[in-house]
């Protein structure tokens, strides 16, 4: 999913392109700006009384900048590359939903934060993974297509997976959360991309506010989630945080580790780690809100923020290690020339 950044190619990959800059930007104010919206809505939570009936609306907003972003060759991609986006998919909606369950059984948590941390597992991928793939040097290709296709798929395969994994800690409506995804995802992501194709020139000239207003946005879901529920946040913030640290970095390694199980290549094995490890934390945020309870909500309100602080900090140190292997391989060739020319 793209609505908090543009979609960069890889002739800007060495980090001096101004998408890059942009990238980078965005990575570093999104989670200052959740952070900022969360610990508002903690400390004075009568403030936003009432702004959990906007959470779907505001994800519907999210949604709709993701639609604006899209073009039809992002569809294009994942006809050219089935098998790759295929075994993206699967490690997407396999690990990180069963992490989900395992994580919750092994911290033995309360129903409604276990059903909060399956449901943040069951959701599509994050909202910034195409742009920390881009900042890790990764196939940003390829992750446009994973995270895409998850997100489209989601009406299909996230209630299910809800209602088998969290049913046994609180009732799911599978039926109703299927019908919720609609509305809030597909039809806005839909509804954008047709105004992109029938507007595309007019949304050109004001794609660059999209990741701020998705930004705004998410920022928004975050304050309204964390205000419904302040009093208990006090008691239970360790333990969510602990819970979702592990299952962002579980998933970030698994997730790398299944691109290089199946011999995707390097850069690949890269997206692979962004487009399991980042999850859409706030459709799981709205859903949570929905069907469950503002706490239930509470891990996908930190998920926002530590998923993109996580993906930011893995993505630098893989660049950097792509630039190293980079200078050792070219080390040997410089030295040769040299000595050639003397």
């Amino acid at each position: 999913m793209r609505s908090e950044q543009t979609t960069p190619d890889h002739t800007a990959a060495d980090g001096t392109g101004t998408d890059s800059k942009a990238a980078r930007r965005a990575v570093t104010v999104f989670p200052v700006l959740v952070l900022v919206a969360g610990a508002a809505g903690l400390l004075t939570p009568g403030t936003f009384e009432g702004w959990t009936k906007a959470v779907p609306y505001l994800l519907g907003v999210v949604m709709f900048c993701m639609g604006l972003t899209m073009t039809p060759h992002d569809f294009k991609g994942v006809a050219k590359r089935p098998w790759a986006v295929a075994i993206g998919l699967v490690a997407h909606y396999v690990i990180m939903p069963g992490l989900g369950w395992i994580i919750a059984h092994l911290l033995d948590l309360p129903p409604q934060l276990a059903a909060g941390v399956i449901l943040v597992g069951c959701a599509p991928s994050g909202t910034a993974s195409n742009v920390v793939t881009f900042l890790a040097r990764g196939d940003v290709a390829l992750s446009v297509s994973v995270a895409t296709v998850s997100t489209v798929l989601a009406p299909l395969v996230t209630p299910p997976l809800t209602l088998l994994l969290a049913g046994t800690y609180l009732p799911v409506d599978a039926g109703s959360m299927v019908t919720d995804i609609l509305k809030t995802v597909l039809l806005p992501v839909i509804g954008g991309l047709v105004v992109r194709l029938v507007a595309g020139k007019l949304v050109d000239r004001v794609l660059g506010a999209m990741p701020w207003l998705s930004s705004l946005a998410v920022a928004a879901i975050v304050c309204a989630v964390v205000s419904g529920s302040a009093g208990a946040i006090k008691s239970a913030a360790a333990t969510v945080l602990i819970a979702v640290v592990l299952h962002n970095g579980l998933g970030l390694a698994l997730g790398y580790g299944a691109g290089k199980l199946t011999r995707l290549g390097q850069p690949a094995s890269r997206a692979m780690a962004f487009e399991v490890g980042m999850q859409n934390s706030g459709l799981a945020a709205s859903l949570a809100t929905a069907h469950f309870s503002p706490l239930a909500a509470l891990p996908a309100a930190v998920f926002s923020v530590w998923h993109n602080i996580s993906g930011a900090l893995v993505a630098a140190w893989m660049s950097y290690r792509s630039r190293q292997s980079e200078r050792s391989l070219a080390a040997p060739a410089g030295a040769g020339a040299a000595s050639t020319a003397s």
